[in-house]
């Protein structure tokens, strides 16, 4: 068995796909590298062959028709033979140094007499552009280099999640959990690092910047204007959270720092919704935004109350245009912890 499955999902990445591929072959054999061709005409599949061909060891390739990132992450999942499971983006890459300590740390904990469940590191956003790098550490949270539950989490401030280029879950945990994202949506990244969190009880947190985190590429989807030309994917995405945290909440009740944690997640991402569709401008979009607080007060209103009179629910709902431009203060809290361009 592999000690490390890591899923590439590929779309039309052959510009870029070259050097995450290449920073991730550095693990060596105990690593498998699942690229996914996600339906690509540009000459995608042909690199992601020609790797397989020189690695076979390493190197497993899938071609699909074009599903989306989520789709992507699926078939990953769904092949990976590894202990530990990891998605990296095509356009991002991992550090040499800080990699190799994870491989070694991973090693160290595989078959101790308590499962690890979740892996979590630093992240590096590498924004085009700009010289001095933003870290999202979580050393003032997790307790540092050893085994630890939730009980054991700090309170997680406005700012500070567990994204998905934080983590490397457990693989069977994944598939044990039925985790499914949805096809053709955006901003998946979401579900896939809080459906698994009720299944996850031991957690480790290795202190090493270990994820670069390309932003700044046109057209990327994190890009302001194309978070709001594709906001019905966010709302979707939003809607999916509510209702699993709605579905779950008698059992994610039952571990006060997971109940904490996933409810404030919900918030910030119900705040990323709203600002975005207040930014837009359009009396369809501003419906909207009614519509999704409402969808959340008929799921849960007791869930509904508290994001609503919350410091972000507040400034998401106040009314007319001058609420709207005190809503903004807002959206920057959201442009700091996503980086909007």
């Amino acid at each position: 068995m592999k000690l490390l499955s890591i899923a590439i999902p590929c779309y039309n990445s052959a510009k870029y796909m070259k050097k995450c591929v290449d920073s991730l072959l550095e693990g060596g054999e105990d690593v498998e590298i699942i690229i996914v061709n996600d339906g690509s005409v540009d000459g995608t599949a042909e690199i992601a062959d020609e790797y397989a061909g020189r690695y076979p060891a390493v190197v497993k390739v899938i071609h699909q028709d074009n599903g989306g990132h989520g789709a992507a992450v699926n078939t990953g999942i769904r092949n990976a033979s590894g202990l530990y499971f990891k998605v990296v983006d095509s356009d991002d890459w991992v550090k040499r140094e800080e990699y190799l300590r994870v491989l070694d740390t991973l090693r160290n904990l595989a078959g101790g007499d308590c499962a690890l469940d979740m892996l979590i590191c630093n992240f590096v956003y590498e924004k085009e552009g700009e010289k001095r790098k933003k870290v999202m550490q979580y050393h003032h949270i997790l307790p540092r280099e050893k085994m630890f539950t939730w009980d054991d989490c700090r309170h997680f401030l406005k700012g500070h999640y567990i994204l998905m280029h934080s983590v490397i879950f457990r693989t069977r945990l994944l598939k044990e959990c039925g985790i499914s994202l949805p096809e053709h949506t955006f901003y998946v990244d979401n579900l896939y690092v809080f459906e698994p969190l009720p299944y996850v009880k031991n957690m480790y947190y290795l202190d090493v910047n270990f994820y670069r985190y390309y932003i700044g590429r046109e057209g990327q989807s994190v890009n302001e204007q194309t978070m709001i030309a594709r906001i019905d994917q966010q709302i979707k995405v939003n809607k999916i959270m509510i209702d699993y945290f709605v579905d779950k909440k008698q059992e994610i009740m039952k571990d006060k720092r997971l109940y904490q944690y996933m409810r404030n997640y919900l918030e910030i991402i119900t705040t990323v919704s709203s600002v975005l569709l207040i930014r837009s401008g359009t009396e369809e979009n501003l419906a909207k935004k009614k519509e999704l607080w409402q969808y959340l007060k008929s799921r849960d209103r007791g869930l509904f109350l508290w994001l609503r009179h919350g410091i972000m629910g507040n400034a998401m709902n106040l009314p007319g245009r001058g609420g709207r431009k005190i809503s903004v203060g807002g959206y920057r809290i959201c442009q700091k912890i996503f980086k909007f361009n």
